[in-house]
């Protein structure tokens, strides 16, 4: 990868695998306005991309990303104006879709995952996580609380206590602390951190396609709490008459190892 000290969002496609970099050398990978608008794009790219059966999102050099970056702030978020549009129509596009992407998303998290970097690993479906990583949302110093859609996330994982608990306290803590409040799905050695992500991708990738985006999809609706109409019935049982279902059978009758095709 080449240095670009603007920062970028690399996407690179190996077999069923998507992996979508963080890229922002000198600079923790913090996320520049140019940035966000990448990983929406990307994310969109990838969601209509049938052939992509699991998405890992990593940083650059050993750390995931150090949040917004602030340089951008006087110039960005100088009134009302440019702060609605800074969350509103940059960030929140962006979160969006990570968190609306079909295919499931693993976070790949090492060194410093705090700020926006933490609210994109909230958007992912798993995050793996080094043994010395960090987290926090530590903005009340910088005198602004978390925007609504980017509160989303964090509250969907951990909940309002430890949400307000992360965000009035302001500390940056352990990945012990992070699995304890329901942010991480487990933790590994350091140096074992992208062969762990690399391992639950080709598990994931292994796996039916079509039940996996349905899984993705009703666990979002259930989360809700509104009760199912007939048409959504319909949708999750849809894959009843699938290729994927048919062979899942066969395959488990017969001894053998299925051969998923999305279909």
């Amino acid at each position: 990868m080449t240095e670009n000290v603007a920062g970028r969002v690399l996407l690179e496609r190996e077999g069923h695998l998507a992996r979508v970099t963080l890229s922002h050398p000198g600079r923790l990978n913090a996320i520049t306005v140019g940035m966000w608008g990448e990983l929406k794009d990307v994310f969109t790219r990838i969601a209509q991309d049938d052939a992509v059966r699991c998405v890992i999102v990593r940083g650059e050099g050993g750390n995931f990303a150090a949040g917004a970056d602030i340089r951008e702030f006087p110039a960005q978020r100088a009134d009302m104006a440019g702060v609605q549009h800074y969350h509103r129509q940059v960030l929140a596009p962006a979160l969006q879709a990570v968190a609306e992407c079909p295919q499931p998303v693993v976070a790949q998290i090492e060194g410093v995952c705090v700020g926006g970097g933490l609210e994109i690993a909230c958007q992912c479906d798993l995050r793996i996580a080094g043994a010395s990583a960090r987290f926090g949302v530590p903005i009340n110093r910088l005198g602004f609380p978390m925007a609504p859609d980017e509160m989303r996330g964090l509250l969907a994982l951990a909940g309002r206590a430890a949400t307000l608990a992360i965000l009035l306290e302001g500390r940056v803590f352990g990945a012990d602390e992070a699995r304890g409040l329901g942010l991480l799905t487990r933790i590994v050695a350091d140096g074992e951190v992208a062969e762990a992500a690399r391992r639950s991708a080709d598990r994931i990738a292994q796996g039916a396609p079509l039940a996996a985006r349905i899984n993705k999809r009703l666990s979002a609706r259930l989360a809700t709490g509104a009760a199912l109409t007939e048409d959504e019935y319909r949708d999750y049982f849809s894959y009843a008459e699938s290729r994927d279902h048919k062979e899942g059978v066969r395959a488990f009758l017969a001894g053998a190892d299925p051969s998923f095709s999305g279909d």
